[in-house]
Order: C-alpha cells, then structure tokens, then sequence
C-alpha cells in the first residue's frame, strides 16, 4: 500500500446492539453513539434541513423516495478511471478536491493489505494517492474514528466518501467537530455483511474465489464477476445461491437500512437509475460545486424509467414475509429460471422505476423484519418517509409501531 496514505492505529469497538461500526465508538468520546447513531432514534426532517436547507418536497415526488435533491442525472466518466468499479466518479472528485486544494484531507477506504476485499479507513492528502482506493471493499469499517486522528494533524477542510450509517452520523456531529469545510460524496448501501461472510459467498460463486477481484450487483439483474486473469463473469440474479447462505448472514442493521440512497450526503454516486451508467443525485449547493469540479471529464444525460415496479416490489415483499416467519421460500422450477433471467431486463423496472422499486422494497424490508425480531425498536427506528414508502403495499403501521400509536 503507497505509504503515503494513513492508516491510524484504532481504538477497539465496545459491543454494541445494531451496530455497523461506523466508527463513532472508537472515538474518544463512545457516548455520541447514543444520538448520533441511524439506528437508534433517527431524525431525517431535522438533518435535511441542517444539510440541505430544507426536507423532502411533496411536490417533487421522487424526493420521497431518494430525498431532497437538485438534480438527478445519469453519468460516467472519460476516460473512465483504470480499476474504478464504474467509471470512477466519486474517486475523481477527491482527487479534484485535493488537485485544486479544496481540501487537506479525504477520508475513504482503501483495501486492506492482507486482503483486498476488507476495507482499511484511510486519510489522504495527496491526489494521485486515490488511485488506491478505486473499487469496491465489503464490511464494516470505522471510518469516522478517523476523524479525530484528521484534525489532530491540522487538517481543517475534510472530504469524506462514505456510506448512509456513516454519513449519519457524520450529520449528527459536524457542529461539534468543528471542521472549516465539509464535502460529503456518498454512495448508496445496503445488504453489506462481515468481510468474512463476503468470502463464504465468494466460495459459493466460484471454485477459485481468491482469483475474484470484482463484483458488482448490476441494474440488469445480473451480477458481474471479473478475475485476476482477465476473464468475467455474469450471473442472473436469480441463478444466485442465496438460499445456501445462513440466515444471518446480512446482519439485522443492514436488513433494516432506512437511508438506501445516502439523502445526508452533498452528492450520492450510485447506479440505480442510471440504466447500466452511474447515478448522481446532486442534493445542494455543495454537491453542485463537486460535480463542477468534473468539467468536461463528465459526461451527464437524463435518466431514463421503463417497466413498472409494484409486481416485482409484491412479489419481494411476499418471499420477505415468508423469510422473516421462518417459512420455506417458494422455489422456483430451474426450466423456469433461464426464461425469466432473459424477461426480467426486458419487462422489469429500469432506470429510475429499478431505483423506485428498490427503495420500497427496503422500506417493507424493514418493516417486516423489525416486526419480529425487534418490534420494541419500530417507533423509534422507522421514520415516517419509510412508513409513506411501505404504505401502498398494506405495510401500514400496528399499535405500538410509532409515537403516534404508542399504547399507554
């Protein structure tokens, strides 16, 4: 790894209940969890305006689903980015903050030099140094436990690329950090797992999974595999193993996620809308001046939506209820599988209705599964735009399930 990123030595994580170890708890100061923390008692109304100077517009209709933003955009970058796990959008912003001196520091992940799918936090200062941390990593990693070791060293304009529970808390806490100037570029998440789980899904993919050096779940409802050979791979979602998996192998936090598209971050880098291209949702002034900062190296247009989204959100939303009960899930026939791998990039939702479809299943996901593992948590864990989203699939909530339906 070039020795010119940080990696400071970290605190150890105290346990914790639904924790993603964000970071806050390696901090000097563990406590901040206790509202700083996604899935303790989020508030999404007051972080938004914090953020973005206002909360989701009921006019705008798909701000209820991805939250507040400017513009919505597909995009790719030229040339794209040698190892991006697109084309490299949001490594090449950090690297224009730091060309252009917009910034001291990024925080970010760069690959752990023991394993390469097992995310370090790194601190970096130099922009030909985010080359290292290009692609894809799977697990937990406490990024905001660098943000002390960062300004410690004087740094006092921070970029930080990051994922929803992070971002968060990232939120919760900017006033007191104190940081002269923020940029937030974040990427959507969700279904993450231990870095160890990862590897067992590897083995599941292919009798040679050390060989594996990306993967990624594609708007076409495939997954891509490339390997250290050259070769790729391209596996219908359906043809997955996920029934060999254990049941959890996606920890309850991430089966729960409230924040799919990263709503707190100035931009969010992500594929779902951008039919087989990347997928930006400009949110404020901020995340105008970091897509600025690309010039012409961006290629933007305006994203596209086919299909419609209630039959496969109903059909996810059954095979969930199933699961979450402990009942078998329908299998489906194997002649059966290659036919509906062929229609589903055809009929199914694309571009902007995939990303809608998404979010909602997430919503229901949510619910479901709090509803049985965790149901004491429902009123303070789901905020209402995850109600408003489950709603039109009779997800509507129980007595007890909200503040407002709180039993005396």
């Amino acid at each position: 790894m070039t020795s010119n990123l940080v990696a400071p030595p970290l605190r150890d994580a105290p346990h914790r209940d639904l924790c993603t170890d964000c970071g806050v708890s390696r901090t000097s100061t563990p406590g901040d969890c206790g509202h700083a923390c996604q899935f303790i008692r989020p508030d999404y109304p007051r972080l938004e305006a914090q953020v973005h100077g206002r909360t989701r517009d009921p006019e705008r209709p798909d701000e209820r689903f991805f939250g507040p933003f400017r513009q919505m955009l597909k995009a790719r970058l030229e040339p794209r980015q040698d190892g991006a796990q697109w084309t490299g959008i949001a490594t090449r912003i950090a690297e224009r903050l730091l060309e252009t001196g917009a910034v001291d520091a990024v925080i970010t992940v760069a690959p752990h030099p023991e394993d390469r799918w097992r995310p370090l936090p790194v601190i970096v200062t130099r922009a030909e140094d985010m080359a290292a941390c290009r692609g894809m990593r799977m697990g937990y990693a406490p990024t905001l436990a660098l943000l002390e070791p960062a300004r410690d060293a004087g740094h006092r304009r921070i970029a930080m690329i990051g994922i929803p529970c992070q971002v968060y808390a990232l939120r919760a806490l900017e006033a007191k950090l104190g940081f002269e100037r923020l940029y937030v570029i974040g990427t959507p998440c969700s279904d993450n797992t231990t870095t160890a789980r990862f590897h067992d899904f590897l083995a599941l993919l292919s009798d040679a999974p050390e060989t594996i050096n990306y993967l990624e779940f594609r708007a076409d409802f495939r997954v891509e595999l490339r390997f250290d050979d050259g070769a790729r791979r391209e596996i219908p979602f359906l043809a997955l193993p996920i029934s060999k998996l254990p049941p959890d192998f996606f920890p309850l936090t991430c089966r729960t996620c409230v924040d799919y598209t990263n709503s707190l971050a100035d931009i969010t880098v992500g594929y779902m809308g951008g039919e087989g291209e990347q997928w930006l949702l400009v949110r404020n002034a901020r995340g105008e001046e970091l897509m600025n900062l690309l010039g012409d190296e961006l290629v933007t247009a305006t994203p596209g939506s086919k299909g419609k989204r209630q039959g496969a959100v109903r059909g996810f939303i059954e095979n969930t209820r199933r699961a979450a009960g402990g009942l078998p899930l329908r299998r489906m026939p194997d002649w059966v599988r290659p036919i509906v791998s062929w229609l589903m990039p055809k009929i199914g939702p694309r571009g902007i209705e995939f990303a809608r479809a998404r979010v909602e299943m997430k919503a229901a996901e949510t619910v479901l599964h709090l509803r049985r593992e965790q149901p004491r948590r429902m009123k303070s864990m789901i905020p209402e735009h995850v109600w408003a989203l489950a709603e039109p699939y009779e997800l509507t909530p129980e007595a007890g399930e909200t503040a407002e339906h709180t039993e005396p």
